[in-house]
Formats: C-alpha cells, sequence, structure tokens
C-alpha cells in the first residue's frame, strides 16, 4: 500500500475508534454490564475522596420530603391563588393551603441545620457537617440554613428517571451525584454521628428504616435517631402496635426519639454524646 492519503486515512481509522481509546476515556465500555462492579467502586471512591480532600470528620444526615417548600415560597403561592376567583383554582388554593401549613418543617430544619452548623464548624474543625439527599424541600432547607451560617453542608444527589437537580446551597465542593442507591446510601451512614428525619414520603421512611434496622442489628454503632414532628410519626407508624403483636422488642423503641423543634434535636444530639449546652438561637 504506497497511497499516502490512504494510509492516513486508515490510520486515522484506528486512532478514532473505539478499540483505540484508553479503557479509562472510553465511557461506552465503562457502562458495558460487566464492567458494574468497577462503576460502584468509582462511586464509592470519588466521594470518600472529595470528604477527605475537604477534611470531613463527622456529618449529621438530614432526610425528609422533597415536596415541602418554604413559608416564603407557600405564602406566595396562596396569595397568587387568591387574587384570582376561577372555579378551578379552588382545588390549586387548597393545595397551597397545605403547603403554608407544611412550611413550618422547612423552617426548622434549616434553623436546626444553622444552629448545628454554626456550634460545630469553623476553619479548623469540620465536626457535625449537614449532609442531605441534595435535592429540594428539606433536602433544601437542611443546606440552605448551613449555608446562611457560613458553613460547609454535603448534598448526594442521585440520578432518577426525572431528573433532581442539586439545590443551591450545597457547597460545590461536597456536591456529588449517585446512579446506585446502595452506595448512597452507605456514604450517608459512613460518617453519621446522628440522623434526623423529617416529615416526608417512601424515601424518608426507606431511610429511617433501613437506619434502625442496621442499629438494631448491631451493624452499625448506636447514634441519635430524631424524628421530627411527633404527631405525624405517631399516625404514620403505630410503633407501639408492633411491640403489642411482638413484632419487635420493647427496647427497639428506645432507639429513636421524636421532638418537635430545632433546639430539640440539639438536646437529643449533645444529651447523648454526654453534655446539654446552652441554647442558641438561629442568630447567634
Amino acid at each position: 500500500m504506497n497511497d499516502p492519503d490512504q494510509r492516513n486515512r486508515l490510520r486515522e481509522a484506528i486512532l478514532n475508534g473505539p478499540a483505540y481509546r484508553l479503557a479509562q476515556e472510553d465511557v461506552e465500555f465503562l457502562a458495558q454490564d460487566d464492567l458494574r462492579p468497577l462503576r460502584m467502586q468509582l462511586e464509592l471512591l470519588k466521594p470518600e475522596y472529595g470528604l477527605r480532600k475537604q477534611g470531613i470528620e463527622s456529618t449529621v444526615v438530614v432526610f425528609g420530603s422533597a415536596r415541602v417548600v418554604s413559608r416564603e415560597e407557600a405564602q406566595a403561592t396562596l396569595a397568587d391563588c387568591d387574587t384570582h376567583s376561577e372555579p378551578g383554582l379552588k382545588q390549586e388554593r387548597a393545595e397551597a393551603t397545605r403547603q403554608l401549613a407544611h412550611a413550618h418543617y422547612y423552617e426548622e430544619a434549616r434553623r436546626f441545620s444553622e444552629l448545628i452548623s454554626r456550634r460545630f464548624q469553623c476553619e479548623q474543625r469540620r465536626d457535625f457537617v449537614v449532609v442531605t439527599g441534595g435535592g429540594p424541600g428539606i433536602m433544601e432547607a437542611a443546606n440552605r440554613g448551613a449555608f446562611e451560617a457560613g458553613a460547609r453542608s454535603i448534598g448526594l444527589n442521585i440520578t432518577l428517571p426525572h431528573e433532581q437537580s442539586p439545590n443551591p446551597f450545597i457547597t460545590p465542593e461536597l456536591a456529588f451525584r449517585f446512579h446506585y442507591f446502595a452506595l448512597r446510601k452507605l456514604h450517608f451512614l459512613l460518617r453519621a454521628r446522628a440522623l434526623v428525619a423529617f416529615p416526608g414520603g417512601y424515601g424518608t421512611l426507606d431511610e429511617v428504616f433501613e437506619v434502625l434496622t442496621l442499629v438494631q442489628t448491631r451493624k452499625t454503632p448506636r447514634l441519635p435517631i430524631v424524628l421530627v414532628n411527633t404527631e405525624f410519626w405517631r399516625r404514620v407508624i403505630d410503633f407501639d402496635y408492633l411491640v403489642e403483636e411482638q413484632f419487635i422488642a420493647a427496647d427497639d423503641v428506645e432507639l429513636f426519639t421524636c421532638v418537635d423543634t430545632a433546639e430539640q434535636i440539639i438536646d437529643v444530639i449533645h444529651d447523648f454524646y454526654g453534655g446539654r449546652p446552652p441554647r442558641h438561637d438561629a442568630g447567634a
């Protein structure tokens, strides 16, 4: 083959072909089923590397509904409904009223995160760093509270069929995205020193029961598990009935504490770790 142009075309075909790509740069290859163990290992290692680099020593996990909005947003939505009198807005107004009733969950999550972040974070110390699922609702509120305290917070987002964007209050260096729920759950607990669960749906219940199971079976050390809004949790799960029917032991209901305010969450965490500090206002 003496035609230089043909040689060059053949060489270009080789250089641009998928077989010649470095394995680490071949996205199609990495997406193969056989490479799933490697992808899972990468999802374990990348956030771990980032958290170590940022000096994160311990975390507080905050779970809760992605559908809750801030008080100002709920009030604005309700006010918009009130300015219109169309019959079709009756349902929208009822939903806006419910959103406003739920907005105090957002505000308590925001306030708790600010309180604990102010107390345990500084340039030299990064303990009890708030970590959330990185999305809207309670997750946004918790990241926002840390942001308003001038502190760092973590967001562990997940790829979903209906893409969930990260909320803007996560520390950019601590915003991670996962494909595998299992690896995301692992990172929630690797540095966790407390779990705080606000009202939520399937995702929140899944996380709460998983942690309760791990603590109950001693697969993970005991840590404060705080369920926020006593009325909600008593209605959603009848723990006393589970004890009565002997599906769980009486001691199992001691694995968590129900509270109603941000200050009470702080008290539970401090009591667990051996000391009750003075109360702090959000602006302290």
